[in-house]
């Protein structure tokens, strides 16, 4: 895609302008994919430079934008006149640094997402500034509230806004019901509401902490109290001090330092500091000796390091020592000078994978991720813009890291779907990591025991370099796999069907030795199927098509997707039953089956209900490491790189849940999901064992996680998606169509499908390589009360998918959606339900 450079012309002659004044390339934080030129004026010149955030008026509105270098177009050829200036520059130093402009500018142009919004997903949230529209009650409108017939909700309307001003949001949210811009407008024309444009706050501030310092110019006064002479005793003895110490010394302190700062005694002034988002000190720890694979791993990569682009497939079986090969390849690239950056797929896994790295750097290392909270990770994001950070440790929105030169990016497990971004600006961030490394010449080190089909593709077209890690470090063999045919338990009753006998005789033996289990069902919830016992329909989310799940604890039915929820005491919306039969199972109902067939087992769950509260999943670890739970229930959090040296039994309730979804990816994702799960067994000193309940025990993705061979999955996978003409054969764009009003969604989605037909027909550049599939409605065809189409694209070609993909949504051939249709495009889609 191509940015198109446009003036930012103001409706009126800006004589004030100069010729003299310098002109610069902006990108506005709004869904246009413009780049805009404005002058900055002679006052904020000095403070104008690439990275930084500017207020500028963008037609009615005043919005933030990002300056990212001089205008492309000469000086000269633009207008002085007629050109709009920066009202203000936001920011004392870069927020991100100018180095990263063309790595932002290729995700604009590859993802098809404006510069400006790819610019503000990397950035920390919180920060723009914008304006709104602000309605007042005018005198006519005073008058009509007293005397004028009005509609009720006119009525409404003013009688609200008699009390305060408000937005737009804001008054329909106070009123409970929604307010059309055409009634605005009605009632701005006879004079009732007035409407004005206010700059919104951003939300996240610098946090400071106020100090204070012996004022040595004024005199002291002979009659000082007790307290105020220790005041000063501290502050003479130890330097400056922050009030929150001086309170911890001495509790009436605020109210002291105040009466002092009156009488000239002491200096106050504010410090800016860093909110700590780590929590407990971590000991340094001792490097461990490397095993002859780890040490041949490390000999081979670190001359990589400052020469130059490469990528490099880590590919270890579980427990074999891939984070110390991580750490290890660190220090070399921060002997040489070099800025690390490292991804891991969840934010489940952040912690442990920082406390590693913390123990090993110390204070070097940063966090960023969104389980911080705003104001934590603006301050990481400035630690590392200004360099006291040297390490970034994040989830996928960690590539963005302002590092202003990078020499190493970790991606660890790889294979990991999170890395994928689901909605907005839809990047992949293992991807993005090779770019990256591509844009500053450093070395990418994508590392998992089951990599994707992709990666190891590269690996056979000689894209990527590997190395190999084929054994453990505790030199204990991978643990041995029993498949349990799930079809022969159809008949029983009750909670056996799930948890068969071979599965509870294997929890039984390792209770009894002193171990501990993990039982891993990737569904949460209690009830995954509930329907009438009278009418047979299943109760179903009001806004979407697809079945609620009962979650015992909350005590209701809940979507998990648009997060609907009604009382589990519910009835039935077909008939008015009240006889719900709960079918299906989560990780909620196995919970609550290891307590009734263990009562003296300590039992507890891991997935996303129990795992909400900041902390959690570090206490939980704690508590499994210390041997203060015997039986682990879980869903895929379980399964990521976690070390759980105590476990010697895994139990997999059913592994077919991911088999049969309709997506060509569905035995790749179904086989990656078993074996990492089996690698969480016998990672200690005692063997491991591993008992995998399916109904499809001959199906080829089981039977590889069974023997967990990589290569035996890939090389049988491999031939289904070339004969297919699937990806890593060719790339694919996904375009979604989604709407409120039925016809309206499927009328648009029929006619951009007409549009790439005649596009095909046309000939021009686009012909043969391309396929379209589609239009058709997508296989979960409402989600929030949104109908969904899908048209996907399909080409061996990149540059003609793209260019066909740009031409179809913003070119000659787009189709005019109604206010009710939304367009959004999914490079190299992951989910196509």
């Amino acid at each position: 895609m191509k940015f198109k450079l446009k003036d930012a012309v103001s409706p009126v002659k800006q004589n004030q302008i100069g010729h003299h004044r310098q002109i610069v390339s902006v990108a506005v934080a709004l869904p246009v994919y413009d780049i805009f030129s404005y002058s900055i004026p002679a006052h904020l010149a000095p403070h104008a430079c690439p990275g930084k955030r500017a207020l500028v008026p963008f037609g009615r509105r005043t919005v933030t934008g990002y300056l990212i270098g001089a205008a492309r177009e000469p000086a000269s050829r633009i207008d002085p006149l007629e050109i709009k200036h920066i009202l203000d520059v936001l920011d004392d130093t870069p927020l991100f640094p100018a180095t990263m402009i063309p790595f932002f500018k290729w995700i604009a142009a590859y993802y098809m997402h404006p510069l400006g919004q790819v610019i503000n997903t990397a950035l920390p949230s919180g920060l723009n500034l914008a304006d709104i529209a602000v309605l007042t009650l005018g005198e006519a409108g005073v008058q009509a509230l007293a005397s004028s017939p009005l509609s009720p909700l006119e009525g409404i309307i003013l009688s609200t806004l008699a009390k305060r001003p408000a937005g737009i949001k804001q008054l329909q949210k106070e009123i409970g019901q929604p307010v059309s811009w055409a009634l605005v407008h009605k009632m701005r024309q006879r004079g009732w509401i007035q409407m004005d444009r206010q700059v919104k706050a951003r939300q996240v501030q610098p946090k400071t902490i106020r100090w204070v310092t012996v004022n040595n110019i004024a005199p002291v006064s002979a009659g000082l109290s007790l307290q105020r002479q220790n005041i000063r005793h501290l502050l003479e003895t130890e330097g400056d001090l922050s009030i929150p110490v001086l309170r911890s010394r001495i509790p009436t302190a605020p109210t002291l330092i105040r009466a002092m700062q009156k009488a000239g005694q002491v200096a106050v002034y504010e410090k800016t500091v860093y909110r700590d988002p780590f929590g407990d000190a971590i000991e340094p720890d001792t490097p461990p000796s490397l095993t002859a694979e780890q040490a041949e791993a490390v000999s081979t990569m670190a001359p990589m390091l400052g020469n130059g682009f490469k990528t490099v497939l880590l590919a270890g079986v579980t427990g074999s020592g891939k984070t110390e090969i991580y750490l290890r390849l660190t220090q070399a690239a921060l002997d040489k000078g070099l800025r690390v950056l490292v991804l891991v797929p969840e934010i489940a896994l952040i912690s442990q994978t920082e406390r590693r790295f913390r123990a090993r750097f110390g204070e070097t290392v940063a966090v960023l991720h969104s389980g911080l909270s705003q104001g934590e990770r603006y301050d990481q994001w400035l630690r590392i813009a200004k360099a006291d950070a040297t390490i970034a440790i994040g989830a996928r929105s960690c590539i963005f890291a302002p590092f202003g030169d990078v020499g190493l990016i970790i991606v660890d497990e790889e294979h990991d779907t999170s890395y994928k971004q689901e909605g907005g600006l839809s990047y992949n961030a293992r991807d993005l990591a090779v770019v990256r490394a591509r844009h500053h010449n450093a070395l990418a080190i994508l590392g998992s025991a089951t990599p994707s089909v992709q990666s190891w593709y590269n690996v056979t077209v000689g894209k990527y370099e590997t190395a190999g890690l084929t054994r453990r470090v505790n030199r204990q063999p991978l643990p041995a796999i029993q498949t349990v045919d799930l079809s022969r338990s159809r008949d029983d009753r009750g909670i056996r069907r799930y948890i068969t006998a071979p599965l509870q005789q294997a929890i039984r033996e390792t209770l009894d030795d002193g171990n501990q289990a993990l039982i891993f069902l990737n569904r949460r919830g209690f009830s995954a199927f509930p329907i009438c016992g009278h009418c047979g329909q299943p109760i179903r989310c009001k806004n979407c098509d697809i079945s609620l799940t009962l979650h015992k604890r909350a005590n209701a039915f809940r979507c998990h997707y648009c997060g609907f929820s009604k009382a589990a005491a519910s009835t039935c919306p077909s008939c008015g039953s009240d006889k719900i039969r709960l079918l299906g199972v989560g990780t909620e109902k196995i919970q609550e089956a290891m307590n009734q067939l263990f009562p003296e087992a300590r039992v507890a769950r891991m997935d996303r209900d129990t795992m909400a509260r900041k902390g959690s999943i570090v206490t939980l670890l704690k508590d499994l490491k210390h041997r203060r739970i015997d039986i682990l229930v879980g869903t895929q959090m379980v399964a990521k790189g976690h070390d759980f040296p105590g476990i010697t039994l895994v139990g997999v309730v059913c592994a077919d849940l991911t088999l049969n979804f309709p997506d060509f990816r569905a035995g790749e994702r179904t086989f990656q999901l078993l074996a990492q799960v089996a690698g969480r067994a016998g990672r200690g000193d005692q063997p491991g064992r591993v008992i995998l309940q399916t109904y499809n025990p001959k199906h080829f993705s089981i039977l590889a996680a069974r023997d967990q061979d990589f290569k035996a999955f890939f090389n049988h996978e491999i031939g289904f998606r070339k004969a297919l003409g699937y990806p890593p054969y060719t790339r694919m764009i996904a375009v979604r169509i989604s709407g409120k009003d039925t016809q309206q969604t499927a009328a648009h989605a029929r006619a951009l499908g007409e549009n790439c037909r005649e596009m095909l027909a046309a000939g021009t550049s686009f012909h043969e390589p391309i396929q379209v599939m589609g239009p058709i409605e997508a296989p979960l065809s409402r989600i929030a009360n949104h109908h969904r189409w899908q048209i996907l694209l399909k080409s061996p070609d990149t540059a003609k998918l793209h260019r066909f993909a740009n031409e179809l949504i913003l070119g000659h051939h787009s189709a005019s959606a109604g206010s009710g249709v939304k367009v959004t495009v999914d490079v190299d889609p992951f989910f196509l339900m």
